[in-house]
């Protein structure tokens, strides 16, 4: 009888033992899942295929949806880690003609990403990002990653409107150089734009991203991060184009 209960409590502490283990595993395997999601939202994904004229660019947020530009037309879904694979959803694309080689850059990204369970690895050092994923027939494609402005920054940055002059100035800074001319703008709730202040004011830097023309009058919206401890001759803001939305060739005189 002594030995039948000594088997019994035996086998529970067996048990016992396993679902800790299985515990310790499931946790592990967490917290792995939990890192590689991170990391892949941390970073906008480029592939330059050797035959196509644009590059294609994946982006992965926070809520699950990914974001694929292609070079004509976008494609999105959903997404999640599994172990070491990238499970999607399948894709919705705009319907955009495109040239040919944007056309099968499309299908390309279609193939890799639409309802598949894609295998990948993810490194991201000596400050370099690179993700390699495996298509279906077991084709290799390797991302470089160029990190957010919000994992760059750590915060979500404010949306400012900013209207752009094709006319710079000379301005003095922490030495002479050359300025952009900018002014403020607000939208409300109709769409309906007003200046914050309809004298131009001087830009001093540069806003990420953008390239000034001076033959282009345009409106953009920015993402304004502030800067933590800034250099002495650092501005304490960053501002990171987000989209443009006016342009206007200007003529000159």
């Amino acid at each position: 009888m002594k030995i039948k209960y000594l088997v019994l409590a035996l086998l529970q502490l067996s048990l016992m033992a396993c679902q800790t283990v299985q515990n310790v595993t499931d946790n592990v395997i967490s917290q792995i899942n939990t890192t590689a999601a991170k990391n892949l939202t941390e970073y906008n994904w480029t592939y330059q295929g050797s035959k196509a004229s644009k590059p294609l660019v994946l982006s992965f947020d926070d809520n699950q949806r990914l974001s694929i530009q292609t070079g004509c037309n976008n494609q999105g879904g959903t997404w999640k880690v599994e172990g070491n694979t990238i499970v999607t959803s399948p894709l919705a694309s705009t319907m955009m003609a495109c040239a040919d080689d944007l056309m099968q850059q499309e299908r390309l990204s279609a193939d890799i990403f639409s309802e598949k369970k894609a295998p990948f690895t993810l490194s991201t050092q000596n400050d370099q990002a690179i993700l390699t994923i495996t298509d279906s027939k077991g084709q290799k494609y390797t991302f470089l990653g160029k990190m957010t402005a919000e994992a760059k920054y750590q915060s979500e940055g404010k949306i400012v409107f900013l209207e752009i002059s094709p006319q710079t100035k000379s301005c003095t800074g922490v030495a002479p150089q050359t300025c952009m001319q900018v002014r403020e703008i607000k939208y409300d709730d109709k769409g309906i734009k007003t200046y914050a202040d309809k004298n131009w004011s001087l830009y001093y830097g540069q806003i990420e991203g953008f390239e000034h023309n001076p033959n282009q009058r345009v409106i953009v919206r920015v993402k304004r991060f502030d800067i933590k401890n800034p250099a002495a001759d650092q501005s304490s803001i960053a501002d990171v184009l987000d989209m443009v939305v006016e342009q206007e060739i200007v003529k000159k005189p």
